[in-house]
C-alpha cells in the first residue's frame, strides 16, 4: 500500500507540474497542439489534390516520416548510452561510434554462425559492455575530470579500432539477416490513397522497423524509470552531484560508475546489430553514430534521456525529410538544427536531467 501510495503521489506531483506548464505558457502549449493536430492529419487522413501538387504524393511523404521514425529509434538507443556515459557521468567517450560498429561486428559474426538472432544481441551486448569495462578501468579512471584528455585518448582508440575493424572485416558491407518472423511487411492503419470505388489503400511497412520503433520505446520508458524511479539511478544522480559524500556513506561509487559505463557501451553494442539488421554494417558507420549521438545528446540536452528521445526523433525526422524533400541539402539540416538549440537554448531542449 505504502509503494502505490508513492506511486499515486508522485504522479499527481508530476500532473501539477504539466497543469503549471501550461498554464505558463498558454501561447506554446496552443502552437505545439496545433502543430500535432497537423501531423496527425497529415500522416493519417486521405490527402486532396491541392496538397499531393505541393508535397508530392502522399506514400512517399508518410514513408519519410516512417523512416525518420525508425532511424529515430537506432539513433536513440546509441545516443542514450552515450547521454549516460558523457551527460551524466562527465566521461567524453569518442569511441563511442566505434563500440556500436563493432558490437554490429560481433553480432554479425554471432549470428553467421549459430544461426541465432536473439543470440547476436546477447553476446554483442556482453562483448561491448566488457570493453566498457575496459575503457573505465584503463582511460577514464585514470584522466578523472580531464576532459581534454579524455577526448584526445578516445579520438586515438577510435581511430586505431576503425582501422582494426577494417583489416579484420574489409572494405564490404554486412547485412545481419533478421528472424523469418520479423521479415515481410505489415499494414499500418496510414492511409496513402483512395482506390476508384472510394476503398482506401493503407501503408505497408517492413515488419523488423515496426519492432525496432516499438523495442526502443520500451527501452526508453525502462530506462527512464530506472533512473528516475529507482535507488540505482538516485545513487547514480548522487554520485554525479558530490561523489565524495555518497562514497561517505558506503556506497561504492567506482564500482557503480563502472557498472553504468558497462551498460552504456552494451547498449552500442545492442543498437550496432539492430543497425545491422535494418541498414547495413560498413566503414565510416563508427564516424557516423558518433557525430549523430553528439548531435542528439546536444539537441536533446545532456544526461537527459528525455532529451535524447526528443532529439533522436527531430534528427532522424530532419535527416529523411531532407533527404527526400531537399536532397542536396540534406546533410547540413541536422547540424543548423544544433547550431539553432545552441543559440537558443544552450543546454539543450530538455535540459540536464
Amino acid at each position: 500500500m505504502t509503494d502505490l501510495a508513492g506511486a499515486a503521489a508522485a504522479a499527481a506531483r508530476h500532473r501539477g507540474r504539466f497543469s503549471i506548464w501550461i498554464e505558463r505558457h498558454p501561447v506554446r502549449t496552443s502552437v505545439f497542439a496545433i502543430l500535432v493536430l497537423l501531423f496527425l492529419f497529415a500522416v493519417f487522413a486521405p490527402w486532396s489534390p491541392g496538397l499531393e501538387s505541393v508535397f508530392g504524393r502522399k506514400r512517399i511523404f508518410v514513408s519519410a516520416i516512417m523512416n525518420g521514425l525508425t532511424l529515430g529509434a537506432l539513433y536513440f538507443v546509441v545516443a542514450s548510452g552515450f547521454t549516460l556515459i558523457f551527460g551524466l557521468m562527465q566521461n567524453v567517450n569518442l569511441a563511442h561510434g566505434s563500440l556500436y560498429a563493432l558490437g554490429g561486428y560481433i553480432g554479425y559474426e554471432v549470428a553467421t554462425a549459430s544461426g541465432s538472432w536473439a543470440l547476436s544481441f546477447i553476446v554483442s551486448f556482453l562483448a561491448i559492455a566488457f570493453a566498457g569495462v575496459l575503457l573505465q578501468f584503463l582511460v577514464f579512471r585514470r584522466m578523472e575530470g580531464e576532459v581534454l584528455r579524455q577526448t584526445m585518448v578516445t579520438i586515438g582508440i577510435s581511430i586505431v579500432a576503425g582501422d582494426a575493424m577494417l583489416w579484420i572485416w574489409g572494405g564490404g558491407f554486412y547485412q545481419i539477416e533478421a528472424p523469418r518472423w520479423l521479415s515481410g511487411a505489415t499494414q499500418l492503419p496510414i492511409v496513402i490513397a483512395m482506390k476508384s470505388d472510394g476503398s482506401a489503400v493503407y501503408l505497408g511497412y517492413p515488419l523488423i522497423r515496426v519492432a525496432v520503433l516499438l523495442a526502443s520505446i520500451v527501452l526508453g520508458v525502462a530506462i527512464w524509470l530506472v533512473l528516475n524511479r529507482s535507488r540505482i539511478g538516485m545513487l547514480v544522480r548522487a554520485g554525479v552531484d558530490d561523489r565524495q559524500m555518497l562514497a561517505a556513506t558506503g556506497v561504492r561509487v567506482q564500482l557503480l560508475f563502472v557498472s553504468v559505463f558497462a551498460f552504456g557501451a552494451g547498449l552500442a553494442g545492442l543498437a550496432g546489430v539492430i543497425g545491422g539488421t535494418v541498414q547495413a554494417l560498413g566503414p565510416g558507420e563508427d564516424i557516423r553514430f558518433l557525430l549523430a549521438s553528439l548531435v542528439v545528446v546536444i539537441v536533446g540536452g545532456m544526461g537527459s534521456i528525455t532529451g535524447a528521445a526528443l532529439g533522436a526523433l527531430i534528427v532522424g525526422l530532419a535527416e529523411q525529410l531532407g533527404s527526400v524533400y531537399i536532397p542536396t541539402y540534406a546533410a547540413m539540416i541536422t547540424f543548423l538544427i544544433m547550431v539553432v538549440v545552441l543559440a537558443i537554448r544552450p543546454q539543450g531542449i530538455m535540459g540536464r536531467a
